[in-house]
């Protein structure tokens, strides 16, 4: 049986995997850059698995306004990371 993740710990997780997507080196050039096909994978998977951590949390009745607040948050942090890394 898979262990449960407590609220902030899966929003921690998905600070964390926002800012890895961020710290990602950017190819070189010779390499198509930030449109290398592995890269813009790479970006958008670390996206996605901070918003799947969350993205149910604000529908559990033992999540708290503090907590919903921070989800969306996070996942609006996850699409302006995305406009920022990849536009």
């Amino acid at each position: 049986m898979s262990r449960l993740i407590l609220a902030a710990e899966r929003v921690r997780r998905a600070h964390l995997l926002i800012q890895k997507a961020r710290d990602l080196p950017i190819p070189p050039d010779s390499e198509a850059g930030k449109y290398n096909f592995s890269y813009v994978a790479q970006v958008k998977a670390f996206l996605q698995d901070a918003r799947d951590l969350v993205k149910y949390i604000p529908k559990t009745p033992s999540a708290t306004a503090e907590i919903k607040a921070e989800v969306s948050q996070i996942l609006e942090e996850a699409d302006c990371a995305n406009q920022e890394i990849l536009h």
